[in-house]
């Protein structure tokens, strides 16, 4: 056996440092660093890789020279999910969900093996028992040939053994931070054990084919615990968000190799587990019986390539302390500060004296700047205590001189309102050009500037 040495690594990026430091210099990050043992040695532990794929020089070879043979993607069951990770899994793909605790992580990929009958699928648990998990799926199960089989184990060595026996067609682990390799001298969890496991897995799923899932911790920051090569290492990361005290759930595609990273997919959690929301546009849009309420405007928002309408809420009321307060939620706080000097600077609106307060409801965050113009109106609504008109939708860019900008996929917008039952939309002229307006129902209205829409709806 080798001598073990010492090493320190930063807990926040993985850095790693002969010696220990205060600050990082990677992260810029104070007091981060641990010691760890690391021993390279070469185990005589039995290995599927030293059996399966003994080790060959590999050569270059011209990029035309290449033959590129599609493979077919594992569709599951669950559409929200085959949409986030850009059409079903990928063969051979090592993918990273991570969540808050209590989310619905473990959920979700018990759900999925439950789901897929037709697949041998592995579900490595390190943090609960084997009479834990059968009761969850007990709860959510939902096909009874589900070909599922349970392992609770946390050593590298003895889970690659299960793998070699049973040969499964999908590993889901539960969780990265829990295991461990004996090729590692360290405890678990701790940075070079995250990585040292994150690779071997990262090595079976290219070498066998085998799809693999792991579920990672996250950080009281929300980043996802462990060095952040650990991102860099996995094909797809994936980021389960949502309030534990509301019943939706958002899946947030934040890196894919395999498709578009900027898709999103909403559960709601039920006491038989996550259901697929297929139209979100209804559960972010609040059903009001009054058509009285002001600071109300909805806007036509696009995530990905899935269009949705969102509800804008804002609140203006006079500052009590002479202080002004602003707060955004689901919304950057220094956009609203921005179009609230539009306001102020162009249309003579005096907002700096008074609090705004502005709510994306449904508790999603949106960064889309198409809605800038719905914040405009809802903050205006409240400020005027003038309802906007039901059956009305927002679409467009703001910009600092009060024009109102184009936007991109104005179209599939148009289409979700009109599907929605919604009457009339608002679009910056500049982006009516190449659009047959005579093909929808609803009614199309192209602006230039914002005092032009406050002419129409505020007279």
């Amino acid at each position: 056996m080798a001598k073990a040495r010492s090493t320190y690594f930063c807990q926040n990026c993985g850095f790693e440092s002969a010696k220990w430091l205060g600050k990082c210099p990677s992260c810029s990050q104070w007091n981060t660093f641990v010691e760890e043992v690391v021993e390279k040695t070469v185990s005589k532990i039995p290995d599927w890789r030293t059996e399966k794929s003994p080790n060959r020089a590999s050569k270059a070879a011209a990029i035309h020279s290449i033959v590129y043979k599609e493979e077919a993607r594992l569709q599951t069951p669950d559409k929200e999910l085959n949409r986030v990770l850009g059409g079903g899994i990928v063969p051979g793909s090592l993918t990273l969900i991570g969540g808050e605790p209590g989310i619905g992580k473990s959920t979700l990929m018990l759900q999925l093996a439950l789901t897929m009958p037709k697949l041998k699928i592995l579900y490595v648990s390190g943090e609960e028992s084997e009479q834990q998990l059968k009761m969850r799926a007990e709860r959510i199960q939902q096909s009874s040939q589900a070909s599922c089989y349970i392992l609770t184990e946390t050593a590298t060595q003895n889970i690659f053994k299960q793998i070699e026996q049973l040969e499964p067609e999908l590993v889901i682990v539960d969780s990265i931070q829990t295991l461990h390799s004996a090729h590692i001298d360290s405890s678990p969890g701790s940075v070079s054990q995250v990585r040292e496991c994150t690779a071997e897995l990262l090595r079976f799923a290219k070498e066998s084919g085998t799809p693999v899932f792991i579920i990672g911790h996250i950080t009281k920051e929300g980043s996802i615990a462990g060095p952040k090569v650990l991102e860099h290492m996995v094909d797809t990361v994936l980021q389960f968000e949502g309030d534990r005290h509301h019943v939706y759930r958002i899946l947030r595609a934040v890196k894919n190799r395999f498709g578009s990273s900027s898709e999103l997919g909403i559960y709601e959690m039920q006491g038989a587990g996550l259901r697929e929301v297929s139209n979100p546009s209804e559960i972010l849009l609040s059903h009001r019986e009054s058509t009285s309420l002001t600071g109300i405007a909805i806007a036509a928002m696009l995530e990905g390539v899935r269009p949705m309408m969102i509800e804008v809420q804002a609140l203006v009321s006079t500052s009590a302390y002479g202080t002004p307060q602003r707060s955004a939620t689901g919304f950057d706080a220094r956009r609203m500060n921005m179009l609230l000097a539009v306001l102020e600077k162009r249309f003579g609106f005096r907002l700096s004296i008074q609090d705004v307060f502005l709510n994306i409801a449904g508790g999603l965050r949106v960064e889309d700047p198409a809605i800038d113009l719905a914040v405009i109106m809802a903050i205006i609504s409240s400020q005027q205590d003038i309802p906007i008109p039901s059956g009305v939708v927002f679409a467009g860019e703001v910009g600092l001189s009060g024009e109102i900008r184009a936007i991109n996929r104005v179209e599939q917008r148009i289409a979700e309102a009109e599907k929605l039952g919604f009457e009339k939309i608002f679009i910056s002229k500049y982006n009516s050009k190449g659009i047959d307006i005579s093909r929808y129902k609803i009614e199309i209205v192209p602006l230039s500037k914002v005092e032009e829409l406050f002419q129409q709806l505020f007279g």
